[in-house]
């Protein structure tokens, strides 16, 4: 096609939002589009994937929270410069950054991508966020949501119309997750699991993903099935609490701390199943990577859980905040015998391909376009 489209994003980083436009941009790339990608903090990851695919990677290099109309300036240059026909923004502060440079510089088209169904942030009510969404909307063609119940909330909580919001998910690379029952004995040898039953979680220790409940649900756990097992891949603030946690819990024996990892997809064929504690969501890219390597899950009812958790046939969906329910539905998807354990997962990653593909996806996108 050779038309040019600019993503702009609040940082590049290992969190879901950065996944999905590091995947939608190198895919463009590849099927003709001219892409270019803008930061406005400092990235920390896939810039050497980015432009070993030929999309050169901007930082507008935001230090501070205060005021400053350089880095905006900075913004409009480079569009003023590269003119692409267009702007493609993600997360809350590209997404308004994004519509004051449109008044500056004016682009064809302009799309704001909202990735989760609450952008409060980690403090404050999000009263201040809906209002800039609500006065800059006339300067944006339409605002996109990752999950359907967080396109009917931004209608609700007045941040966009009706008319100016469309539903596009999130996608997963069925190719690259995918059952593979070699790379599972290989890698459960390695880590000595023998018969334990592996449950695995995926995501950053911060609030929003509340392992607190989770640690609290696998103490119960573990008190009717020792042979149980916790896997967390990821890093964030609230790691060394969750630590001392594991250990006032008498559970750190059973929970390993794995940290920023590569191999996620080898870690999910390693295990029995997936479970997330999350308070509150998007669209989460690891539920859709876990169906897709043919794990049944058990999560939270939260944002676009149950668009990916068909609940009682792919897995098990609860209350948030709930330790109890959670570990019951724990208990209640390791009572199963192994063949409806496999089904549950053979489901999912049905549900996913048919529903998720990231090439389905990239197409939806080119369309919108």
């Amino acid at each position: 096609m050779g038309m040019k489209v600019l993503f702009l994003i609040t940082g590049l980083s290992f969190g879901g939002a950065e996944t999905q436009l590091v995947r939608l941009a190198t895919r463009l790339k590849e099927r003709g589009w001219e892409v270019k990608v803008v930061t406005l903090l400092s990235p920390k990851a896939y810039v050497e994937e980015l432009e070993e695919a030929g999309i050169s990677v901007f930082s507008l290099d935001i230090k501070s929270k205060m005021p400053n109309p350089r880095p905006l300036w900075h913004l409009v240059r480079l569009i003023c410069k590269w003119r692409p026909r267009i702007v493609h923004s993600h997360m809350i502060h590209a997404n308004i950054f994004a519509r004051i440079a449109q008044i500056f510089a004016p682009v064809p088209v302009l799309i704001s991508s909202a990735r989760n169904i609450d952008e409060r942030g980690r403090k404050g009510s999000g009263r201040l966020r809906t209002f800039l969404y609500r006065i800059t909307d006339p300067l944006c063609d339409l605002t996109t949501q990752v999950s359907r119940v967080g396109l009917e909330r931004y209608i609700q909580i007045g941040a966009v119309s009706r008319y100016k919001i469309r539903y596009i998910p999130n996608g997963v690379d069925t190719e690259r997750f995918h059952p593979d029952l070699e790379i599972r004995a290989r890698v459960r040898k390695v880590f000595g699991f023998d018969n334990d039953f592996v449950w695995i979680a995926v995501g950053r220790f911060d609030p929003q993903k509340n392992y607190a409940s989770l640690f609290q649900a696998f103490t119960q756990v573990l008190k009717r099935r020792p042979d149980a097992r916790l896997l967390i891949a990821g890093d964030g603030p609230l790691r060394p609490s969750m630590e001392v946690l594991a250990e006032e819990l008498g559970i750190a024996e059973r929970v390993s701390f794995l940290g920023i990892r590569r191999d996620v997809p080898e870690l999910m064929n390693a295990s029995d199943a997936y479970v997330m504690s999350s308070a509150w969501e998007g669209m989460p890219n690891v539920l859709l990577e876990a169906h897709a390597t043919g794990l049944p899950i058990v999560a939270t009812d939260v944002g676009g859980n149950g668009e990916i958790v068909l609940d009682g046939v792919t897995g098990f969906l609860v209350p948030p905040g709930e330790p109890d329910s959670l570990a019951q539905a724990m208990m209640r998807l390791m009572n199963l015998p192994p063949e409806e354990q496999s089904r549950m997962g053979e489901l999912g990653r049905q549900h996913i391909v048919e529903n998720f593909d990231m090439e389905r996806v990239v197409d939806k996108w080119e369309e919108l376009y």
